[in-house]
């Protein structure tokens, strides 16, 4: 049996689920919640792949939004259906443990304002590495899902000027941008995340908008190891 552990949430006053041996939130998932633009406007918004649901559970502290994610695996949707029931959050959010490339069966062509994904990092090549785990190969390897996917179901779901926001590896901006362009969800704001100063900038965070003129702003590197709290790193 998995090993299950109720810990705290950062400092966002929550608490969230985790497996300590197949599966734990990642940091990126904290920059990402943090990098979402909100406002009033913002009725709706889906997760694509929520893990145990650290980006739902963050910006509902933030948004009331209605907020609907995806989980393809049974053992990770079980912790985040959890987590947001110990936070009194269900009616607020809803998980779906389904393959999110059906999505037409659950959420059919319903449209968000806002879009969120943390997707697995490395493509699947011949003699790549995966880990032990099946659970975290999915999570880290495009064994059930592209880039390309992605991009493409955030398109199909967005409102017109509607966003998406992605985190991903500084070394496939490249990959982003195509995408992005090709799904007319062009990008219109990048920030680069290193760990130490002056380090190469190791992840990158997007913001695309849904039928947007082409224009792109890119935002000083951040250093984590600068930092004091996640909360409003990215206010203006």
């Amino acid at each position: 049996m998995p090993t299950k552990n109720l810990n705290d949430l950062f400092d966002y006053g929550l608490k969230i689920y985790q497996d300590d041996d197949n599966f734990k939130f990642s940091l990126d998932s904290i920059l990402l919640a943090e990098y979402v633009k909100l406002n009033n406007n913002v009725k709706n918004i889906l997760d694509i792949g929520c893990g145990n649901a650290a980006i739902p559970l963050i910006l509902a502290t933030k948004t009331k939004a209605s907020i609907d994610a995806f989980e393809i695996q049974k053992h990770i949707y079980d912790l985040a259906v959890e987590s947001v029931n110990y936070n009194h959050l269900d009616s607020q959010i809803s998980i779906f443990n389904e393959d999110i490339k059906d999505h037409q069966k659950i959420i059919k062509n319903k449209k968000y304002d806002i879009i969120t994904c943390n997707p697995p990092y490395f493509k699947v090549t011949t003699g790549k590495y995966l880990n032990n785990s099946a659970s975290l190969s999915i999570a880290r390897h495009e064994l059930k899902i592209t880039l390309e996917e992605v991009m493409q179901i955030a398109s199909n779901h967005l409102n017109t000027k509607g966003e998406f926001y992605l985190v991903h590896r500084s070394n496939r901006l490249d990959d982003i941008i195509i995408n992005a362009n090709l799904n007319k969800i062009p990008v219109k704001n990048i920030a680069l995340i290193s760990t130490v100063d002056n380090n190469e900038p190791y992840l990158v965070l997007v913001r695309c908008v849904k039928d947007a003129l082409p224009g792109v702003k890119i935002k000083n590197y951040l250093c984590l190891k600068n930092l004091k709290t996640y909360q409003g790193m990215f206010k203006e």
